[in-house]
């Protein structure tokens, strides 16, 4: 059989790819790839088909796919548009995962750099005992999409370990007040309620541009999360609940 202009011999189809010889070879001997011709001197051909195949066997091996699977993948269906689907599908997720990793890899950069790194033991000084680093982790799957965090991200990776202390201490003294206020019958869209919500607006505003529509939706989980219940509640029973009510009701004042 004489080579066509549409065939490939092994050491082209080599170089075109970026494989190996040997890789190709292997991907024969385990039934993932063969060669459709061959010359009549018996030298492997590849023709276009081959080479498609070979396409699409490289995406699946980049995205860490064991051989085995992968020739399931491809063998299970003929339909080559609703392959390269699947494969675009997991090449999106893949980089979305990977620009969440260098996000933090940077920001991690950034704070070694300007030695605004917190240590686990400063942590622990200025978040309490109760500080879980799972509670990061949980934050960025949820939100790690969102200019919000994004701007978290870049403001929070300038603080200092001594910024992080003076936020702490004016965030206990505001809770003082919080609790003091319920404590005394401050009632949800009062004068004063109102200038507490604002005072805990501006809290977040630290962090990102927050409006009063995102300011509910944080104070939802005073009463939908315990965990961000718990400090409001280790102040006093039901003002996790009530710091909700205020922030609603300023919120409704700003509709």
């Amino acid at each position: 059989m004489h080579r066509t202009d549409h065939e490939y011999l092994i050491g082209d189809v080599a170089r075109l790819s970026g494989t190996t010889v040997r890789t190709l070879h292997h991907y024969e001997s385990v039934g993932l790839l063969a060669p459709s011709a061959r010359t009549s001197a018996g030298y492997r051909l590849y023709t276009r088909d081959d080479l498609d195949r070979l396409t699409r066997i490289l995406y699946y091996r980049d995205l860490d796919f064991d051989l085995e699977t992968i020739t399931t993948l491809l063998d299970e269906s003929d339909d080559h548009v609703g392959q390269l689907r699947r494969q675009h599908g997991l090449l999106t997720d893949r980089l979305a995962r990977i620009r969440v990793m260098v996000a933090a890899l940077e920001k991690e950069m950034s704070a070694h750099m300007n030695g605004n790194e917190l240590t686990a033991e400063q942590k622990l000084e200025i978040f309490g005992a109760d500080y879980d680093p799972a509670y990061e982790v949980e934050a960025e799957q949820r939100w790690g999409d969102t200019e919000a965090w994004r701007q978290s991200q870049e403001r929070t990776a300038a603080f200092t370990p001594d910024d992080w202390r003076r936020i702490k201490a004016d965030t206990d003294a505001f809770n003082a007040r919080l609790a003091a206020a319920f404590a005394a019958g401050v009632s949800p869209g009062s004068d004063e309620a109102d200038r507490l919500a604002e005072e805990h607006l501006a809290s977040l505003r630290t962090y990102y541009d927050a409006d009063h529509a995102m300011h509910r939706q944080v104070a939802s989980l005073y009463t939908d999360d315990e965990r961000y219940a718990r400090p409001y509640e280790e102040l006093a029973p039901g003002l996790a609940t009530w710091l909700r009510a205020v922030i609603d009701a300023n919120a409704e004042h700003h509709d």
